[in-house]
């Protein structure tokens, strides 16, 4: 599906993906800094990812999202990046309407993580509630 406001397109397509873009991307986060590229890959392909693209700038990435979901009970959605240049626009709202009535996701529960995005997230109807993690070989990862 495509979805397109402005000079933003809205991508569910996987081949338009920019690896690149995404690994420097994820580079800046607290949740990903350190991420093989491999498993960036791995990641994006093993799930609905979602590419903001700039048509005014040639199509170049300038957000992404992912969602890993069964698509009829539960939607995680993970690696949610906006451009710094797009923020406070409106940009990352419509991306995650656009995400969140994407048809393999709207009836799903959807569930996220954040750090620091809680009242981005709370806009958009999502609920704070307690989650359990269980990280096989490991305590805690840095990021969380």
């Amino acid at each position: 599906m495509e979805w397109e406001e402005d000079s933003i397109l809205i991508s569910d397509d996987p081949a338009r993906l920019d690896f690149n873009a995404i690994e420097a991307a994820l580079r800046t986060t607290y949740w990903a800094n350190d991420r093989p590229r491999d498993v960036i890959e791995a990641a994006f392909r093993n799930s609905l990812p979602f590419g903001l693209y700039d048509q005014s700038a040639g199509g170049r990435q300038v957000g992404f999202a992912r969602v890993v979901t069964d698509k009829v009970n539960f939607s995680w959605i993970a690696d949610v990046w906006l451009d710094p240049g797009l923020r406070r626009r409106g940009v990352g709202t419509w991306m995650m309407r656009c995400i969140l009535e994407h048809p393999d996701v709207v009836r799903t529960r959807q569930t996220l993580a954040t750090r620091d995005a809680h009242a981005f997230y709370e806009n958009l109807g999502f609920l704070r509630r307690e989650v359990l993690r269980r990280y096989p070989g490991a305590a805690e990862p840095p990021g969380f």
